[in-house]
Formats: C-alpha cells, structure tokens, sequence
C-alpha cells in the first residue's frame, strides 16, 4: 500500500481532532496576529529582481481544553501573501496539537513546534521542525511537524521521546524572489537518501534537568537531516537548477546554560554522522552580560559574545568554512510599550554579518518591528568563500505592522 501523503496526513489529523470537540468548543478562545510588512532591498537583485516589496501575514490560534485543563486542543494554521515572491506565498499549520497531561505523564499528538537551544546566534542542536527559510533567514521560523510526544518529570529529570512521521522539506525563495541561491531551488524534486524518503519514522530523546545555576539537556535524534545538501541538475541546459539531497543522520547533542548574576554562560554543541564518511562535530558558546538600570528609566543593556566552531573544511554547497565570532548588543527599555533593541554582527575572515530587531507596542493591540540585515567585505572574486556570497547585494530594511486579537 502506498504510503500517506503529507497533506492526507494533515487532513486525517483535523478531521479526527474536530470529532473530539463537543459543542461547548464553540465558546473556545480565539486570538492571534495579523501583520503588514513593507520590505526595502538598496540595491537591484542579481537577476534583477525589484527593490521593494510587500506582504500580509495571518496567523489565527484556537483553544480549547476539557477535563479541568488536563485535557486540550491547540489549532495555529499559518498563510503569508508577498507581492514579490509566489513561493513566499505560503501557508502552514504550524501547531495542530491534542495534549493530555496526567499524574506523571504528557501526551501531545497531532502537528506541533519543539525547541531546543539556548545560544543566541545558532541553534544547532534545535533538530525537530524543518526551518521555514522563505519566511526568514535567521533560522527562527520553523514549519509544523507531525508528531506524537511522550514526556515525563521526576527527581531525576525531564526525559521526552518523540515519534516524528511526515518529513517536511526546507522552503527556499523562488526565483522572482530576493535572498535566493544563483540557482532556482528545485523544491518540487527532491532526493531523498533513505529509499523509505519523507516517510521515513524519525525519532528522538530528550533529557533535561537543572543543578542550581545551570541548565543541561542532552539529546539524540536520528532520521532525515533538517538541513540539505544540493546537486545541480544540468538535464534542462537552458535552465539548470539545484535539488535537495536529504541524507539519514544520527545526531547527539548537549546545550548548557549557567546563570550567575548578571552573567549568562551558553553552550551548544553535537555530533552528527551522515553528511561524510566520518562523523563531524559543531558547537557554539558564550556569554551574555547585562548591565542593569543604565538609565534613569530603568532600562537593561545585555552585551553578548559567541563563538561559533565547524570541523569540516568544505561545508554543504561547496562553501568554505570559518569560525564565526559574534557579538551584540540587547536593549530592554522595561517601559511600558516594550521597547526592545538587538544589534548582532557576525565576523569571518574579513566578512561580516549585521543584524537588527527592535520592536515596540503602540497601544493595546499593535506592535511595531524594524528588521534589518547587512552583508560586508565579501569578496565578488572568491564566490566559494562565504555561504553569504549570493546574498552579497540583499541588504534590507523592513517595517512591520502587527495586530493581535
């Protein structure tokens, strides 16, 4: 028997989670965001694509809960509209998730989001959701995942097992779109190396505790790679493309975070087999420091330092790797609208990575977010040096319109 689609999948699991809901769900708790972002590129695109752009994003969420809160039904389904882009054009579930808790016990079933980590500048070891990369680059957007969850706490710890069917593929912008490869990303044509492909049972353990100041979860995950690698495919001459290859990987991690004082110490670091003959490691690590009440107003300055460490020599895509050392700044206003300011900046060989998010609430119901990226020194003579060659020419600056009901 052919095995289940990943949109048949979806819809089996609505349908059964909407026979569970009895007729006072319909005095549940809607609430959710609805935003407007206005993105502006300062220079032309590669392949000429515009300078401005516009989208409209929606992301509803449901409650409901039974059986004294023990029982409860999270629904998060995701679209985004962008005057540029079809293929940022999209839409997800991001959570559709039923969750029981009992006396010693958590169930979750169903589509839900799952994260792990604790450094600023990299997650490597948050290896559950596929990362939704046409929405954004930083790696924090994350697509729903099918699974069913078990977890349980005791004196020793929290342990969590996860059952993941239903691979979902890496989004990437199309090519109309900005911060896109040289080539087209064939998404429609994927290589998959396990003959089983995106029906392959993937699978992961968790545990976690604290010890006074500090932190700790180690984690082995095994099944398909979140991350692809490419091949070019040169059968159309006129129009060559790339396809994702995603291999089988087994992936052992551990992320610590102290907490003394002011200071804030971070680690993350794994182990993954399957990418090369031989295993690779990774890791990230460092600190943030927060000056307290550096204003009459009260407001928190954060000064951050990371550093991030790859054993390979060659990363996917034929990219030369170099440790990257990080650095930042985080501003809290502790006002009253909630003004917050990150300012990072990425160095590697004499390429560097600028990064900016603030936000601030105007009123009850809306938010304002400021983005921006900047690529600098990278060198139009040695492609192959910098993973951000090809997005050399997409600095940005976007505004944001959120409105939470």
């Amino acid at each position: 028997m052919e095995c289940m689609s990943l949109s048949k999948l979806y819809q089996s699991l609505i349908y059964s989670l909407l026979i569970l809901l009895p007729l006072p769900a319909l005095s549940a708790e809607w609430r959710g965001v609805i935003a407007t972002e206005g993105r502006y590129y300062f220079e032309e695109g590669d392949f000429g694509q515009e300078q401005e752009l516009a989208s409209v994003m929606i992301e509803p969420e449901f409650f409901h809960s039974w059986d004294e809160h023990n029982l409860s039904l999270v629904f998060k389904p995701f679209y985004r509209w962008d005057s540029m882009d079809s293929e940022r054009t999209h839409g997800d579930i991001r959570e559709l998730m039923l969750q029981y808790i009992g006396d010693e016990w958590e169930v979750k079933a169903g589509i839900g989001k799952v994260f792990w980590g604790v450094a600023e500048s990299q997650h490597l070891v948050d290896i559950i959701n596929q990362t939704d990369f046409v929405e954004n680059i930083d790696g924090e957007d994350k697509l729903g995942q099918p699974m069913v969850a078990i977890s349980t706490e005791r004196d020793w710890g929290l342990l969590s097992i996860f059952a993941l069917p239903g691979f979902r593929e890496r989004t990437f912008a199309g090519e109309e779109g900005r911060l896109r490869f040289p080539y087209v990303i064939d998404t429609d044509n994927p290589i998959y190396e396990d003959p089983d492909g995106k029906s392959r049972l993937d699978g992961a353990i968790r545990w976690s505790n604290w010890f006074g100041d500090w932190d700790i979860g180690v984690a082995h995950f095994s099944g398909t790679s979140r991350e692809p690698q490419f091949v070019l495919d040169t059968s159309n001459p006129n129009n060559p493309t790339l396809r994702p290859v995603y291999v089988a990987i087994d992936q052992t991690s551990i992320d610590l975070q102290a907490t003394k004082g002011a200071w804030l110490w971070k680690l993350e670091a794994m182990s993954r087999s399957g990418f090369e003959a031989n295993r690779y490691s990774a890791a990230v690590g460092g600190f943030e420091y927060t000056f307290y009440g550096v204003t009459d107003s009260g407001a928190d300055l954060g000064v951050i330092m990371e550093y991030q460490h790859d054993s390979r020599d060659i990363l996917p895509g034929g990219f030369k790797q170099e440790d990257v050392l990080v650095g930042g700044f985080r501003l809290a206003m502790n006002d009253i609208p909630s003004t917050e300011v990150l300012l990072g900046y990425s160095y590697a060989d004499n390429q560097q990575f600028i990064n900016l998010e603030a936000s601030r609430r105007l009123g009850d119901s809306w938010k304002l977010v400021i983005e921006g990226r900047w690529f600098e020194g990278i060198d139009e003579n040695r492609p192959m040096d910098s993973i951000f060659y090809p997005l050399r020419n997409d600095d940005y600056l976007s505004i944001t319109f959120e409105r939470y009901f």
